[in-house]
């Protein structure tokens, strides 16, 4: 019967390929897991857990069984760290929950609220001052993280002047920023146009 010392031997860089790709794969979920944990899946996040531990105690005790190898332990740390970027970007493309946008906008010509309500966006409006002076318009927006750079892409089209920030947002209450059907969005895109 073959040692896993024997197969370490004859085929290292298999080995050492395998121990890199399994420290992605839970590298990986782990970024992801806490990123949706934080934004409140917690049996996302338990699934995610549990998958990721079972991978890491796999290429762990292949790595911790072998130090004398030092290719093993170079391929554990260096899917460690591609799993850190693999893991992020991996998240960001998901998507998941929500963000929201405040918006300013110093241009008084044109009424942004207005613009992205016929839109279809849910947007809450507030009266400001600059320094005393010019009033602004401050929006809140809350929306899908994936369907937040189109609202940025709009906002920056409609008001190129406008400043806006980003935050997660763990829960959102009240009112679906999607509640709108597409009948209701295009009557108030009407209603907005004979204006």
């Amino acid at each position: 019967m073959t040692t896993i010392a024997e197969l370490i031997d004859t085929y290292p860089a298999m080995l050492a390929l395998a121990i890199f790709l399994a420290r992605i794969v839970d590298v990986s979920l782990g970024t992801v897991r806490i990123l949706v944990g934080f934004r409140g899946y917690r049996l996302l996040a338990a699934l995610i857990g549990f998958c990721e531990a079972a991978i890491w105690v796999i290429a762990a005790s292949k790595v911790i069984g072998h130090l004398d190898y030092w290719y093993l332990v170079v391929a554990y740390a260096a899917g460690y760290a591609t799993g850190n970027f693999v893991g992020i970007t991996l998240e960001r493309r998901l998507g998941v929950g929500s963000e929201l946008a405040r918006i300013i906008s110093y241009c008084s010509g044109c009424n942004l609220a207005e613009l992205l309500t016929a839109r279809g966006y849910s947007v809450v409006e507030l009266a400001g001052r600059h320094r005393g002076q010019a009033s602004v318009q401050v929006l809140y927006v809350v929306d899908k993280r994936r369907r937040m750079p189109e609202l940025l892409h709009l906002v920056h089209e409609l008001d190129p002047a406008a400043i806006y920030t980003i935050t997660d947002v763990k829960s959102c209450h009240g009112e679906d920023v999607h509640a709108l059907d597409a009948d209701a969005r295009r009557g108030m895109a009407l209603r907005f146009k004979r204006k």
